[in-house]
């Protein structure tokens, strides 16, 4: 008589189903790709909806060959329209019933919104949410139309954490705000995690350049510091001309998005050298001798983990999400937002001292792979959601 193996099919049958929203699919493979592998070996059948995700994309032919079954949803990351806004929870609901997801778990604000709020009323146990950064409706002081956005996405976000079972922080300053906003319930559980961690084995330390190179990676936006990164790069170039200053990123559709006349400005003037929009960072990454991120406010930067994994000093701010990559005077240096003159001191002494440069960049690959990387940063998500 013929023996049957039936493992394969018990292990398919006992496969828990996890629902995975995001809103911008370039984040997937780049800031999930490791998470989701650790869920697929944890025994998960993992299905992501997203918005504008094309079939024959390469993320998409990625996510298919891991066997991850991908749904387009009509999310839109920017902007509030009630109405539309409800449509993508109604859309929600149905695709988690017709699943029938054990798990959800939704990162940046709209999916932390709409994907806790979908997956309580479908009544599905486990609900986690990912808080990677507050964005622009939280930083400066908010006047008039700002205001009214302020304390809408609060309301929203009090309105749904209160149905979530766990929220992940990536900085302790994000959950102390939240608690002390009340948008998260003393009886809510959260965890601060290491950011999104990064693979270290795929970012190889490189030689540095012979002459200072800074570089910047950010989308193109006012609270990501690149004005204040344009304005000391023309600064520092007028007494210092052998350095350069690398930036890549793209204009964002925000309204805090900078110009294309200002960016096509400082490239004309020679200030900055504009790399555009990379799918791979690694070899800016390498053109460069110091990473700086003048960033308002963080979750965890991954561009500046990604500098580190590649052993590159960090100048960036103190403010969260940002001070914890950095000790001051050891792998970089931290300066105060929004401060051009502090920045420039900063650039100074690392054009001043190609030696610190090299010792600091040791220094941030040691912290990298100690406290960064992305597999111990999953096993520590996994477990809190009893995975």
């Amino acid at each position: 008589m013929k023996v049957v193996d039936l493992s394969f099919q018990i292990k398919y049958m006992n496969q828990k189903v996890f629902l995975l929203v995001a809103s911008f699919p370039d984040s997937i493979i780049q800031f999930r790709g490791e998470l989701i592998k650790s869920l697929l070996d944890s025994g998960c059948k993992v299905h992501i909806a997203v918005p504008s995700l094309e079939p024959d994309s390469e993320i998409s032919r990625k996510l298919n060959s891991l066997g991850v079954v991908v749904h387009d949803i009509p999310l839109h990351r920017t902007g509030i329209n009630p109405v539309r806004d409800l449509h993508v929870l109604f859309i929600l609901y149905k695709l988690i019933s017709k699943i029938n997801a054990e798990y959800v778990f939704g990162y940046t604000v709209k999916p932390v919104i709409y994907g806790t709020l979908a997956s309580w009323v479908a009544r599905i146990p486990n609900r986690f949410a990912l808080i990677t950064g507050l964005g622009y409706a939280f930083t400066g002081e908010p006047t008039g139309p700002r205001r009214l956005l302020r304390r809408f996405i609060q309301s929203l976000y009090r309105f749904s954490l209160s149905r979530a079972d766990k929220v992940f922080f990536q900085n302790p300053d994000d959950e102390s705000l939240f608690r002390e906003l009340g948008l998260l319930k003393q009886s809510v559980p959260s965890c601060i995690v290491n950011g999104s961690g990064v693979d270290v084995s795929e970012y190889q330390v490189s030689q540095l350049p012979s002459q200072p190179v800074f570089l910047l990676i950010a989308r193109l936006l006012g609270d990501k510091g690149v004005r204040e990164y344009a304005a000391a790069a023309m600064e520092v170039r007028s007494s210092y001309p052998n350095a350069r200053f690398l930036l890549v990123g793209w204009i964002d559709d925000n309204p805090d998005a900078i110009s294309q006349s200002e960016l096509d400005g400082w490239v004309e003037d020679g200030v900055i050298e504009y790399l555009g929009k990379l799918s791979d960072v690694r070899p800016a990454i390498s053109k460069s001798s110091i990473y700086v991120l003048p960033s308002y406010r963080e979750g965890t930067p991954r561009t500046v983990l990604e500098a580190m994994a590649m052993g590159r000093a960090i100048i960036t701010t103190d403010a969260p999400g940002c001070r914890e990559t950095v000790v001051d005077a050891d792998n970089g240096f931290l300066v105060p937002v929004q401060n051009v003159s502090a920045l420039v001191d900063a650039m100074v002494k690392m054009v001043l001292s190609p030696e610190t440069v090299a010792s600091m960049g040791r220094r941030s690959r040691l912290i990298a792979e100690e406290k960064y990387d992305v597999h111990n940063v999953n096993a520590v998500m996994l477990r809190e959601m009893g995975l």
